[in-house]
């Protein structure tokens, strides 16, 4: 049987750094505000001209090296993200080009904060079916370009970043269960409408967000997914060596760890220093986590995301 395995990680960070302290100069809120009901403390935004593939490609080459291969290799790059660097091309042909890679299908995939999900989900199904043998995912966003930075409630919740990982064939059990899913009717409770039409902007070109309904939305489902995926791949939580959740709130990370009953010094968290950065959280936190030695070979680790769509999933996956 083909299964598929993560050979590496990578991750990219920009170097501007924007602390909550900062973000008290310019609007009406308080770090103890913000960090008591989100946990962030920090967040890192592009520089003028810093393009989502450009972020993709650092965390890309990072992911590639740690994984041992080269642009030769890859035949397949799938990047979600909700900030391409432009209508079309996608994103991932953009990155493809600035990779060198020549070879295979490149494209992006847009479900929001849940697109890493998404993205590694359909990775894993083109492997383990033998018509790709070496997928570049990346989960990278500008989501600060969707902000309102007058708007308190929701420009101290967002950074920007990149995360990637490489997904190879292998013999050995890697991913071992995924889910899926979305409800289209809970789509006004967290949007950016606006659009392009005619040459002018269409609709509210920032994000909208109903706090209250999110946080209810996400806590329910992301327990009920997390329940799907364990018992699909046959394991229980208490087997669980690391949890690497969607970095959006810390409230809402550990509501989730308390109701599968999983301590929580075996979540990883990343949220305080890189606030929520949409499709790139779960794969900037599990990169974290590797490159530190917390997530070692054979260990049992979940990831798990929710966003706009409102859309959310679960994986659960072998090291």
């Amino acid at each position: 049987m083909t299964y598929a395995r993560i050979f590496g990680t990578g991750s990219y960070l920009p170097e501007r750094v924007v602390t909550n302290r900062d973000l008290e100069a310019r609007i009406d809120t308080t770090d103890e505000w913000i960090v008591s009901r989100t946990g962030i403390e920090a967040r890192h935004v592009a520089a003028d001209g810093e393009m989502t593939s450009d972020l993709a490609l650092q965390a890309a080459r990072r992911a590639m090296e740690s994984a041992s291969v080269t642009a030769d290799d890859i035949d397949l790059i799938i990047v979600a993200t909700t900030t391409p660097d432009m209508i079309f091309p996608s994103t991932a042909c953009l990155l493809q080009a600035k990779l060198g890679v020549k070879q295979g299908a490149a494209f992006d995939v847009q479900a929001v904060c849940t697109g890493f999900m998404y993205a590694l989900s359909t990775a894993n199904l083109f492997i383990t079916s033998g018509q790709h043998r070496c997928a570049l995912v990346v989960g990278a966003e500008v989501f600060s370009r969707l902000l309102d930075w007058n708007d308190r409630r929701t420009c101290v919740l967002f950074g920007d970043g990149a995360g990637a990982v490489v997904l190879r064939r292998s013999e050995e059990p890697g991913i071992l269960s995924s889910n899926l899913h979305a409800d289209g009717s809970l789509s006004h409770i967290l949007r950016v409408d606006g659009g392009i039409s005619h040459g002018q902007i269409r609709g509210n070109p920032f994000l909208e967000m109903d706090g209250q309904a999110v946080y209810r939305t996400a806590v329910r489902v992301l327990d009920e997914s997390a329940e799907e995926a364990l018992k699909q791949s046959g394991y229980t939580a208490a087997q669980l060596d690391w949890f690497v959740p969607h970095q959006a709130n810390i409230r809402i990370i550990n509501s989730i760890a308390d109701k599968i009953g999983l301590p929580r010094e075996r979540v990883v968290t990343t949220v305080a220093r890189h606030g929520n950065t949409s499709a790139a959280s779960v794969p900037l936190a599990l990169d974290a986590a590797v490159r530190d030695h917390r997530i070692k070979p054979g260990h049992l680790v979940m990831l798990q995301g929710v966003g706009g769509g409102m859309t959310w999933g679960t994986l659960v996956l072998r090291w």
